[in-house]
This record gives structure tokens, sequence and C-alpha cells, in this order.
């Protein structure tokens, strides 16, 4: 005896067979990525690592954390202000590696707005006599 299976449920069994196939090929592709990216072995470079706005971030994520660290901060400042510019850093890296325009402007609107919220701070400890003018 052959027992017919009603189509939502057939239709619902191949979604989830696909979802699964699609699974099992991702975390393939991400050992596979992972494996080839070995820093360890190879010296590679992504495009985002080229760009000037990267490495001009970078210098500002490194000159945040010596204020950071050499000024006396209280707590939520410094975590809002480390988190702020490595999010630069970070959105910059992450929004060039993606492929439609829309979705690398909103990471790059981000981006913007993260600089913003660095200046702010900044901009409040300075007026504190936290840091100098010439830091600011």
């Amino acid at each position: 005896m052959r027992v017919q299976v009603p189509p939502r449920v057939q239709i619902q069994n191949e979604k989830q067979n696909e979802n699964e196939a699609c699974s099992s090929e991702f975390s393939s592709f991400f050992t596979l990525t992972l494996t080839l990216f070995n820093f360890d072995s190879i010296k590679m470079k992504f495009e985002f690592q080229n760009l000037s706005v990267y490495k001009k971030a970078k210098i500002f994520h490194q000159s945040t954390k010596s204020i950071v660290n050499e000024k006396s901060l209280k707590n939520y400042e410094k975590d809002q202000l480390s988190r702020a510019s490595f999010s630069i850093v970070l959105n910059i890296a992450e929004g060039s590696g993606r492929f439609s325009k829309s979705d690398r402007r909103n990471f790059f609107v981000i981006t913007r707005s993260s600089v913003f919220e660095c200046v702010a701070i900044l901009d409040v400890l300075k007026d504190n006599n936290i840091i100098s003018q010439e830091e600011f």
C-alpha cells in the first residue's frame, strides 16, 4: 500500500532538503575559505586593505586607543570611543566586500555615523579638558 503525501508537505520537505544542502554547501565553502586564507602560511591582502580611507581609519583607531589608554576616562567613555572608532574600520572592510551598491552604501552610512559619534565624544572630552585642542 502506497501512502500519498499531501503536496504542501512535499514542498516543505523539498525546501528543508534545499536548506540543508545550502547549509552544507556554505559550511564546506566556509571551511575551504578558512583553509585557503591561512594567514600564518600565506600573506594575502584583501582589496579593502589597499583603500586609503581604510588605512586612515586604522590610524584614527590607533590614536583613539592611545587617548583611551593614556587619559583618565570613565569606563563608559572608554567603551564608547573604542567601539565607535573600531566600528569605522570594520564597516569599511565589511562594506567593501558587499556586491550590491545599496548594500555597500548601507555600511558606508554606518561608517559615517561612527565617525560623527567619535567626533562628538572627542568634542565632549575637549570641553571637559580631558584632551587638548591639539589632540582634538
